[in-house]
Formats: structure tokens, sequence, C-alpha cells
């Protein structure tokens, strides 16, 4: 396992708060998540005003205050290098915990007019267009 780095962690860590992609993770995946957020709280929390106010906008998905959490936290990560390892851990159990997309990608072609359609949960893209191979 290759060690996570403290933007990939943040960023689990706060993924409710950019509820966008929250369903790409099992339930397990969201129970975690709120470990690994509840740690990186009790570890970063009272270390200084910035950091403490960057915690509370993070959690109201302010994405420029992640980036201030993450800076504390590959700094506390350095520092303790058991807490990181802990950290570390979790993130990876919850990247394992991901909802993979095994859906298909289909090619219907009507005429000139050809649709590349993926199916499966909330997929649906569709291009389409004329292509013509080996016409002027």
């Amino acid at each position: 396992m290759e060690p996570l780095t403290a933007g990939a962690i943040a960023t689990l860590a706060f993924t409710k708060a950019f509820e966008k992609t929250i369903e790409k993770f099992t339930e397990a995946a969201l129970v975690k998540m709120d470990e690994l957020r509840k740690k990186i709280w009790e570890k970063l929390q009272g270390k200084s005003q910035r950091v403490d106010e960057a915690l509370v906008k993070v959690e109201q998905g302010d994405c420029a205050a992640l980036d201030t959490v993450t800076k504390y936290l590959d700094v506390a990560m350095e520092d303790y290098p058991e807490f990181a390892a802990e950290i570390q851990m979790l993130a990876h159990e919850i990247t394992l915990q991901q909802i993979q997309d095994n859906s298909s990608m289909n090619q219907y072609n009507y005429g000139g007019t050809n649709y590349q359609v993926k199916t499966g949960v909330d997929n649906t893209n569709f291009f389409g267009g004329t292509h013509n191979h080996g016409q002027k």
C-alpha cells in the first residue's frame, strides 16, 4: 500500500461537506470518513486560530479552507508518525469502500449519426454526431 498524501486524506475526511461525491461511497466508508474527520479535528484543533477557522469552513464546503487544513495536516503527519500511519490506514480503508463503476459503454449507429451511451447508475452521457471515414 502506497502512503496517501495529506491532501488525499483531507479530501476523503471532508468529502461529506462537498456532497456531490458521497454517493460514490458505501455506508461503511461514510462511517469511516466520520472517524477520519474526527481524528483530524482532534489533532489539529487548538493549534492556531487560523486552523480552527479553516476546520469550520471546510465543514461548510469551502475548498480554499481545505487547502489550509491540508497544509496543517501535512505538518502534523510529519511531526507525529503514529498519527500519520493511523489516518493513512483509515483513508486506505475508505478508498477500498468506494463504489466502482463497472458499467459498460455501448455505441449505437444509425446511418451517419452515432451515439455512445454509458449505461449504469446515473450515467446518461450521450455523444452523437456525424463521422465519415475516407470521404471528402
